[in-house]
């Protein structure tokens, strides 16, 4: 918002590059922008979906090129936030995935020998084999879920996400902070959001569950909406589910900070506890660079 407010230029509208921002009634959970924030300055990309519906990368990169469409259309500005990682470079970079196939992933998921599974990929598309340790079952699955539903190697599909090409239209930049005060942040945040009302949030959703619309994989599986459903569906002590959470989200941003600092495009700015101090820095450079 700060830096919405303060970039020099034409008005800025924010667009969100959250995977679990765009479900109606998911928002302590996922810390959506208040009313006041969307009515200051415009959001895009936020309560798309229901909770039951699918909404993965290719929809949502298919939500922002019309997003970013309309907003250049209108002469404004988009800022783009978020933190899941494949969303960014998919709408950065405009990749596109390859397709599902559930049946032909059903199938290899009945296969419990990954190994296996690995060396039949090795087989069907050595190249993909290759980049990928033959004990990251998920990865090996997605590789021969589309290797043998579409009939071409996985490795075909182009240099993926290893590839950081130039991109004038956008500037990237992230905030880097020590893992301790990192860690804190993350705990007090999570408390906050308890304290907000977000169990009887997720009391919601699973009355929801329990109707004929249910709640989507993707938004069960939501980081502290998947812990506290344990609690609400399933009795879990409160003060377990919470530390799950906690827990779980600190493992998430280890690995957001190692997915982005691959990224050779991205300047960081760095501070000891307060975001906030590294906007004055942040904004002298976008400035500068008009």
């Amino acid at each position: 918002m700060r830096v919405a407010a303060e970039l020099k230029g034409p008005p800025v509208e924010i667009v969100s590059i959250d995977s679990m921002q765009v479900y109606r009634g998911m928002d302590i959970g996922t810390a959506k922008a208040s009313a006041a924030d969307r009515a200051a300055v415009p959001h895009h990309l936020v309560d798309l979906v229901e909770p039951h519906e699918e909404f993965g990368v290719t929809a949502m990169a298919a939500a922002a090129e019309e997003a970013l469409a309309d907003i250049r259309a209108r002469g404004r500005r988009a800022l783009l936030v978020g933190g899941t990682g494949l969303y960014v470079q998919a709408i950065v970079d405009e990749l596109r995935p390859p397709g599902r196939w559930p049946e032909v992933r059903a199938d290899l998921e009945g296969q419990a020998d990954t190994a296996a599974l690995h060396d039949r990929l090795t087989e069907l598309d050595p190249a993909a084999a290759a980049k990928m340790t033959p004990t990251n079952r998920r990865r090996v699955i997605r590789a021969l879920e589309v290797t043998v539903g579409s009939g071409r190697p996985f490795s075909s599909f182009g240099s993926g996400l290893q590839a950081y090409p130039d991109r004038p239209a956008f500037r990237m930049a992230g905030v880097w902070m020590p893992r301790a005060e990192l860690r804190r942040r993350i705990a007090d945040r999570f408390h906050d959001m308890v304290e907000a009302g977000l169990v009887a949030e997720v009391e919601a959703l699973a009355a929801r569950d329990a109707g004929s619309a249910g709640l989507s994989r993707t938004a069960r599986q939501a980081l502290g909406y998947r812990e506290l459903l344990a609690h609400v569906e399933e009795g879990r002590p409160l003060d377990e589910c919470v530390a799950e959470a906690i827990r779980r989200s600190q493992a998430f941003a280890r690995r957001q900070r190692m997915w982005f600092r691959r990224d050779p495009r991205i300047r960081w700015f760095g501070t000891a506890r307060n975001p906030l101090a590294v906007v004055p820095a942040l904004l002298g450079e976008w400035n500068e660079c008009g």
